[in-house]
Protein backbone atom coordinates (compact mmCIF):
# COMPACT_ATOMS: atom_id res chain seq x y z
CA UNK A 1 0.00 0.00 0.00
CA UNK A 2 1.11 2.90 -1.23
CA UNK A 3 0.65 6.71 1.11
CA UNK A 4 -2.67 7.87 1.78
CA UNK A 5 -3.92 11.22 1.47
CA UNK A 6 -6.69 13.43 0.98
CA UNK A 7 -7.48 13.55 -2.99
CA UNK A 8 -10.49 15.80 -2.52
CA UNK A 9 -12.41 18.29 0.23
CA UNK A 10 -16.26 18.52 -0.66
CA UNK A 11 -18.67 21.31 1.10
CA UNK A 12 -22.26 21.40 0.79
CA UNK A 13 -23.43 24.79 1.66
CA UNK A 14 -27.07 24.48 1.22
CA UNK A 15 -28.19 21.18 2.73
CA UNK A 16 -29.27 18.41 -0.14
CA UNK A 17 -27.80 20.33 -2.93
CA UNK A 18 -25.16 20.12 -4.79
CA UNK A 19 -21.55 20.22 -3.26
CA UNK A 20 -18.25 22.73 -4.17
CA UNK A 21 -15.02 20.77 -4.71
CA UNK A 22 -12.30 22.65 -2.15
CA UNK A 23 -8.80 23.00 -2.60
CA UNK A 24 -8.36 23.30 1.01
CA UNK A 25 -11.05 24.34 3.86
CA UNK A 26 -10.62 25.45 7.55
CA UNK A 27 -12.46 23.22 9.87
CA UNK A 28 -14.00 24.84 12.14
CA UNK A 29 -15.91 24.26 15.57
CA UNK A 30 -19.16 22.72 13.28
CA UNK A 31 -16.92 20.89 10.87
CA UNK A 32 -15.93 22.48 7.39
CA UNK A 33 -16.23 25.98 7.32
CA UNK A 34 -19.95 26.94 5.16
CA UNK A 35 -20.90 22.55 5.23
CA UNK A 36 -24.66 22.83 5.51
CA UNK A 37 -24.55 26.57 7.19
CA UNK A 38 -27.82 26.79 5.28
CA UNK A 39 -30.75 24.60 4.63
CA UNK A 40 -34.44 24.64 3.15
CA UNK A 41 -37.70 24.68 5.30
CA UNK A 42 -41.33 23.89 5.14
CA UNK A 43 -44.25 26.07 6.04
CA UNK A 44 -43.81 24.46 9.50
CA UNK A 45 -40.44 24.68 9.92
CA UNK A 46 -39.43 21.52 9.03
CA UNK A 47 -36.25 21.02 7.15
CA UNK A 48 -36.73 20.11 3.51
CA UNK A 49 -34.60 17.36 1.34
CA UNK A 50 -33.71 15.97 -1.15
CA UNK A 51 -35.29 12.51 -0.79
CA UNK A 52 -38.50 14.34 -1.10
CA UNK A 53 -37.75 16.92 -3.38
CA UNK A 54 -35.08 15.46 -5.96
CA UNK A 55 -34.52 18.81 -7.71
CA UNK A 56 -32.63 20.03 -5.20
CA UNK A 57 -29.30 18.17 -5.55
CA UNK A 58 -29.60 20.94 -9.49
CA UNK A 59 -28.81 23.56 -7.02
CA UNK A 60 -25.22 24.39 -7.64
CA UNK A 61 -23.66 27.19 -4.82
CA UNK A 62 -20.12 29.27 -5.18
CA UNK A 63 -18.49 31.04 -2.56
CA UNK A 64 -16.81 34.09 -2.99
CA UNK A 65 -15.09 36.36 -0.40
CA UNK A 66 -18.56 38.02 0.75
CA UNK A 67 -20.95 36.05 -1.65
CA UNK A 68 -23.14 32.80 -1.50
CA UNK A 69 -24.36 32.94 -5.22
CA UNK A 70 -26.64 30.11 -6.11
CA UNK A 71 -27.54 28.39 -9.32
CA UNK A 72 -30.36 26.24 -10.77
CA UNK A 73 -31.50 25.16 -14.27
CA UNK A 74 -33.84 28.03 -15.82
CA UNK A 75 -33.52 30.63 -12.89
CA UNK A 76 -31.43 33.62 -12.48
CA UNK A 77 -28.64 33.48 -10.15
CA UNK A 78 -29.44 34.46 -6.72
CA UNK A 79 -26.79 35.72 -4.73
CA UNK A 80 -26.63 36.35 -0.61
CA UNK A 81 -24.31 37.41 1.74
CA UNK A 82 -21.89 35.08 3.80
CA UNK A 83 -22.63 36.32 6.94
CA UNK A 84 -24.60 39.37 8.88
CA UNK A 85 -28.06 38.15 7.85
CA UNK A 86 -30.78 40.26 9.63
CA UNK A 87 -34.08 38.37 9.56
CA UNK A 88 -36.14 37.36 11.96
CA UNK A 89 -35.33 34.11 14.36
CA UNK A 90 -36.64 31.04 13.55
CA UNK A 91 -37.03 27.70 15.64
CA UNK A 92 -36.55 25.02 13.01
CA UNK A 93 -36.39 21.43 12.90
CA UNK A 94 -34.01 19.25 11.33
CA UNK A 95 -34.82 14.91 12.27
CA UNK A 96 -35.55 15.25 15.87
CA UNK A 97 -33.50 18.41 16.55
CA UNK A 98 -34.62 22.01 17.26
CA UNK A 99 -32.49 24.79 16.80
CA UNK A 100 -32.30 28.69 16.10
CA UNK A 101 -31.76 29.97 13.14
CA UNK A 102 -32.33 33.23 10.72
CA UNK A 103 -34.99 33.52 7.86
CA UNK A 104 -32.89 34.37 5.10
CA UNK A 105 -35.54 36.70 3.03
CA UNK A 106 -37.82 36.97 0.95
CA UNK A 107 -36.53 36.93 -2.43
CA UNK A 108 -34.14 33.37 -1.28
CA UNK A 109 -37.69 32.39 -0.12
CA UNK A 110 -39.61 33.14 -3.81
CA UNK A 111 -36.49 31.67 -5.46
CA UNK A 112 -36.14 28.43 -3.95
CA UNK A 113 -40.01 28.17 -3.80
CA UNK A 114 -40.19 28.94 -7.70
CA UNK A 115 -37.98 26.57 -8.60
CA UNK A 116 -39.00 23.06 -6.28
CA UNK A 117 -42.86 24.42 -6.74
CA UNK A 118 -43.03 24.12 -3.17
CA UNK A 119 -42.75 26.59 -0.02
CA UNK A 120 -39.56 26.86 0.59
CA UNK A 121 -37.65 29.09 3.02
CA UNK A 122 -34.04 29.55 3.36
CA UNK A 123 -32.58 29.73 6.69
CA UNK A 124 -28.79 30.17 7.88
CA UNK A 125 -27.33 28.69 11.13
CA UNK A 126 -25.77 31.84 13.20
CA UNK A 127 -22.69 31.49 15.48
CA UNK A 128 -24.93 31.36 18.28
CA UNK A 129 -26.87 28.19 17.05
CA UNK A 130 -26.75 25.67 19.50
CA UNK A 131 -27.64 21.77 17.85
CA UNK A 132 -25.52 19.22 19.19
CA UNK A 133 -23.83 16.32 17.29
CA UNK A 134 -26.17 12.91 17.72
CA UNK A 135 -25.19 11.64 21.09
CA UNK A 136 -25.89 7.90 20.55
CA UNK A 137 -22.26 7.46 19.31
CA UNK A 138 -20.44 10.56 20.51
CA UNK A 139 -20.18 12.71 24.05
CA UNK A 140 -22.88 14.37 22.43
CA UNK A 141 -20.86 17.70 23.54
CA UNK A 142 -20.19 18.74 19.96
CA UNK A 143 -21.91 21.62 18.05
CA UNK A 144 -23.19 20.49 14.44
CA UNK A 145 -24.48 22.33 11.19
CA UNK A 146 -27.38 20.97 9.79
CA UNK A 147 -26.05 17.89 8.38
CA UNK A 148 -27.72 14.87 9.07
CA UNK A 149 -25.78 13.71 11.92
CA UNK A 150 -22.09 14.38 12.66
CA UNK A 151 -19.44 16.94 10.95
CA UNK A 152 -17.80 14.71 8.31
CA UNK A 153 -17.88 11.93 5.75
CA UNK A 154 -15.64 9.87 4.57
CA UNK A 155 -15.10 7.82 1.58
CA UNK A 156 -12.23 6.14 -0.03
CA UNK A 157 -11.87 6.42 -3.89
CA UNK A 158 -10.96 2.51 -3.67
CA UNK A 159 -14.43 1.60 -2.00
CA UNK A 160 -16.27 3.46 -4.56
CA UNK A 161 -13.44 1.70 -7.33
CA UNK A 162 -15.38 -1.86 -5.80
CA UNK A 163 -18.20 -0.91 -5.75
CA UNK A 164 -18.42 0.29 -9.03
CA UNK A 165 -17.23 -3.03 -10.45
CA UNK A 166 -20.49 -4.62 -9.13
CA UNK A 167 -22.71 -1.98 -10.91
CA UNK A 168 -23.87 -2.09 -14.73
CA UNK A 169 -22.76 1.49 -14.93
CA UNK A 170 -20.20 2.50 -12.67
CA UNK A 171 -21.43 5.56 -10.41
CA UNK A 172 -19.42 9.31 -9.60
CA UNK A 173 -18.63 9.61 -6.00
CA UNK A 174 -20.58 12.81 -6.12
CA UNK A 175 -24.02 10.20 -5.50
CA UNK A 176 -22.29 9.66 -1.98
CA UNK A 177 -21.63 13.39 -0.76
CA UNK A 178 -18.29 12.64 1.10
CA UNK A 179 -16.79 15.53 2.93
CA UNK A 180 -13.35 14.00 2.19
CA UNK A 181 -12.41 11.36 -0.29
CA UNK A 182 -9.13 9.59 0.07
CA UNK A 183 -6.58 7.54 -1.88
CA UNK A 184 -4.04 4.83 -1.19
CA UNK A 185 -5.56 2.52 0.73
CA UNK A 186 -7.69 -1.15 0.15
CA UNK A 187 -11.00 -1.08 -0.69
CA UNK A 188 -13.19 -0.35 2.76
CA UNK A 189 -10.23 0.00 4.45
CA UNK A 190 -11.32 2.88 6.08
CA UNK A 191 -14.01 0.59 7.82
CA UNK A 192 -11.00 -0.48 10.30
CA UNK A 193 -9.71 2.99 11.09
CA UNK A 194 -10.53 4.25 14.29
CA UNK A 195 -8.36 7.55 14.44
CA UNK A 196 -6.58 9.50 11.72
CA UNK A 197 -4.35 12.75 11.60
CA UNK A 198 -4.24 15.28 8.85
CA UNK A 199 -2.06 18.04 9.27
CA UNK A 200 -2.63 19.06 12.99
CA UNK A 201 -6.09 17.74 12.76
CA UNK A 202 -7.25 14.53 14.12
CA UNK A 203 -10.13 12.86 13.20
CA UNK A 204 -12.53 10.10 15.22
CA UNK A 205 -14.55 7.60 13.24
CA UNK A 206 -17.67 7.59 14.98
CA UNK A 207 -19.58 5.13 12.73
CA UNK A 208 -20.14 3.83 9.55
CA UNK A 209 -23.04 5.78 7.22
CA UNK A 210 -26.09 4.01 6.65
CA UNK A 211 -27.11 5.37 3.52
CA UNK A 212 -30.89 6.50 2.15
CA UNK A 213 -32.33 7.50 -1.26
CA UNK A 214 -30.27 9.87 -1.63
CA UNK A 215 -27.78 7.99 -3.31
CA UNK A 216 -30.16 6.35 -5.71
CA UNK A 217 -30.68 10.35 -7.31
CA UNK A 218 -28.62 11.36 -10.66
CA UNK A 219 -26.94 14.47 -8.91
CA UNK A 220 -26.80 16.04 -13.10
CA UNK A 221 -30.47 14.82 -14.00
CA UNK A 222 -32.26 14.41 -10.44
CA UNK A 223 -34.25 11.10 -11.66
CA UNK A 224 -33.78 8.38 -9.32
CA UNK A 225 -32.95 4.73 -10.10
CA UNK A 226 -32.41 1.86 -7.47
CA UNK A 227 -28.90 1.80 -7.44
CA UNK A 228 -26.38 1.79 -5.69
CA UNK A 229 -28.67 0.82 -2.79
CA UNK A 230 -29.73 -2.70 -4.88
CA UNK A 231 -26.21 -3.53 -4.96
CA UNK A 232 -25.12 -2.02 -1.65
CA UNK A 233 -27.29 -4.32 0.00
CA UNK A 234 -26.10 -7.42 -1.20
CA UNK A 235 -22.81 -6.90 0.76
CA UNK A 236 -22.64 -3.69 3.08
CA UNK A 237 -26.12 -3.95 5.06
CA UNK A 238 -26.81 -4.73 8.69
CA UNK A 239 -30.45 -4.82 10.46
CA UNK A 240 -31.79 -3.77 7.50
CA UNK A 241 -29.67 -0.93 7.09
CA UNK A 242 -27.06 -0.42 4.01
CA UNK A 243 -23.56 1.39 5.06
CA UNK A 244 -20.99 3.38 2.21
CA UNK A 245 -18.21 5.26 4.17
CA UNK A 246 -17.63 6.68 8.12
CA UNK A 247 -19.02 9.26 10.28
CA UNK A 248 -15.97 11.40 11.80
CA UNK A 249 -15.68 13.97 14.42
CA UNK A 250 -12.45 16.38 14.47
CA UNK A 251 -10.51 16.71 17.61
CA UNK A 252 -8.61 19.95 16.86
CA UNK A 253 -9.24 22.91 14.41
CA UNK A 254 -7.25 24.06 11.43
CA UNK A 255 -6.62 24.00 8.12
CA UNK A 256 -6.70 21.13 5.62
CA UNK A 257 -5.83 20.79 2.09
CA UNK A 258 -6.30 18.62 -0.86
CA UNK A 259 -3.06 16.22 -0.96
CA UNK A 260 -1.95 16.50 2.46
CA UNK A 261 -1.15 12.95 3.79
CA UNK A 262 -3.62 10.76 5.97
CA UNK A 263 -1.71 9.16 8.96
CA UNK A 264 -3.55 6.16 10.22
CA UNK A 265 -3.21 6.84 13.98
CA UNK A 266 -5.35 3.84 15.24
Amino acid sequence: MGPVYIKQINIYPVKSTAGIVLKDSMVCDRGLQYDRFWMLIDEKNHFLSARKFNKMVLIQSQISKNNLTLSAPGMNNLSLPLLGFSGPRLYVQIWKDECSAVYCGKEAQDWFSNFLGTSARLVYMPSDSRRRVDPKYTDGQRPVSFVDGYPFLLISEASLADLNARLGTPLEMARFRPNLVIEGCQPYEEDTWKIIRVGAIRFQFVKPCSRCVITTIDPKTATAGKEPLRTLAAYRSNQGKVYFGQNLVHMEQGLISAGMPVEILS
